[in-house]
């Protein structure tokens, strides 16, 4: 049992050490709910999320708005924590970002903002947890 509790105690502060380590951008706004944009051009795609569309036959407009709203409000021009996993074929750095160690993705699901993208969800330790 302390075995167990100490492990837990160890990996909860390595994850909070990982988080602070990363590297830092600025957020200078987010285009929808799970894509943003730094000061320096770089164009993030939210790791394994999906928020509604603004645009094409699959558009939910009001739902995307309230998306872009709730991370432009949570992210713009500010500075966040980014993981970075790879590239899309767009050209876009697919990353998780974390603003004050909470993971944006994360949030953005629990708030009902967005869904996990089941197809990508094992880029991202969080949306595997049962």
């Amino acid at each position: 049992m302390k075995l167990l509790l100490l492990t837990l105690i160890a990996s909860i502060s390595f994850a909070k050490t990982t988080v602070a380590s990363l590297p830092k951008v600025f957020i200078s706004d987010c285009y929808d709910g799970d894509t943003c944009t730094t000061f320096k051009g770089e164009t993030i795609r939210l790791a394994c999320i999906d928020t509604p569309e603004l645009k094409g036959r699959n558009a939910n407009p009001i739902s995307a708005k309230s998306a872009r709203k709730f991370l432009n409000d949570l992210v713009a021009n500010q500075e966040v924590s980014i993981k970075r996993i790879t590239k899309d074929r767009y050209g876009r750095t697919v990353a998780e970002l974390f603003k004050d160690e909470e993971n944006i993705q994360e949030l953005i699901v629990k708030k009902g903002f967005g869904k996990i993208y089941e197809r990508y969800s094992h880029q991202c330790n969080w949306s595997n947890k049962s």
